[in-house]
């Protein structure tokens, strides 16, 4: 592998790792609502979560290069708070990385949440516990596997961005060129062997992942069935 090829390596980690972290403070308390909540804004709210799985990258990138562009809403607050501008920026390849990949954090968390009994939170408020002290104390540690499904599916889903970090980042060596952005520059460039080392650690690295993802889901010998 080249150095840039490395330099790409650590750029997708850095990008997925923050991603991950941002993705989990903002989707904890979305999922939260939308497993709690009556409103009659829960259906709008929910579309809006999981538009990104049935949206082209490429289409969910336009927009989001328009809103972050100097004429955009976003673009126009981030240059009036000395912030500069998002798009062809790492800052800009994470914020769109997070409203990106929300569904694959959102949804397993909101399960997770889902699941939880309403009497274990019923018994809780009766020995006067807030409801910070129930989410704190009793529904974080009960989700705690939706958290690591969440964690690991947000974390593997923005290493394997392509649409989106394309049209926000472009291109750009040591800033925005990710590793499904050098494969696909690698292959632009006919060097197919160069594009082979990292498509294969790709498939090695997507496989860990359904690796890890099946182990957390499944149930252990004694919650499986009372025979031992």
């Amino acid at each position: 592998m080249t150095p840039d090829d490395w330099i790409a390596v650590r750029l997708t980690a850095q990008l997925a790792a923050l991603s991950t972290v941002l993705l989990l403070v903002v989707g904890t308390p979305v999922a939260w609502w939308l497993a709690r909540t009556r409103s009659a804004a829960k259906p709008l709210v929910a579309s809006l979560v999981a538009m990104p799985l049935v949206l082209p990258p490429t289409v969910m990138g336009f927009y989001l290069l328009l809103l972050m562009g100097p004429q955009g809403p976003v673009g126009q607050l981030t240059q009036a708070l000395g912030l500069g501008r998002l798009p062809f920026t790492f800052a800009g390849l994470v914020a769109a990385s997070v409203l990106y990949s929300m569904p694959f954090v959102v949804q397993p968390l909101q399960q997770a949440f889902e699941a939880i009994p309403e009497r274990t939170l019923e018994a809780a408020a009766t020995l006067r516990a807030g409801p910070w002290d129930r989410f704190f104390t009793v529904a974080l540690p009960l989700a705690r596997p939706g958290f690591l499904t969440a964690g690991v599916l947000g974390f593997a889903h923005t290493v394997g961005e392509f649409g989106v970090v394309l049209m926000i980042g472009g291109n750009i060596p040591g800033a925005t060129r990710v590793l499904s952005v050098a494969i696909y520059g690698h292959v632009e460039a006919l060097e197919f062997d160069a594009a082979h080392r990292l498509a294969a650690g790709m498939v090695g690295f997507a496989l860990l992942v359904l690796l890890a993802l099946y182990l957390l889901g499944r149930p252990t010998g004694r919650a499986a069935g009372p025979g031992r």
